[in-house]
């Protein structure tokens, strides 16, 4: 199951479960959808591509909820 990480890695800004407009890769890296544009859907720590994440919502969400730790390193 997808850890649905809250944030983007590249840029920190908030990418929540149950909504569309965060791209992965194989290894669950990810990013919004400015900053998949700005890498050309290509993932920088795998090269792997980087793909629609799908949205948790619902029973779903609330049965298996998302990633609480953020990801992005910047200031």
């Amino acid at each position: 199951m997808l850890e649905m990480h809250p944030d983007c890695e590249r840029c920190g800004a908030d990418l929540p479960a149950d909504e569309p407009g965060a791209f992965i890769c194989w290894f669950e890296c990810t990013f919004c959808a400015a900053c998949a544009d700005a890498l050309d859907d290509r993932c920088p720590n795998c090269r792997g591509e980087l793909m629609d994440r799908p949205a948790r919502t619902g029973a779903n969400l609330k049965k298996h909820p998302a990633a609480t730790v953020r990801r992005f390193a910047g200031s």
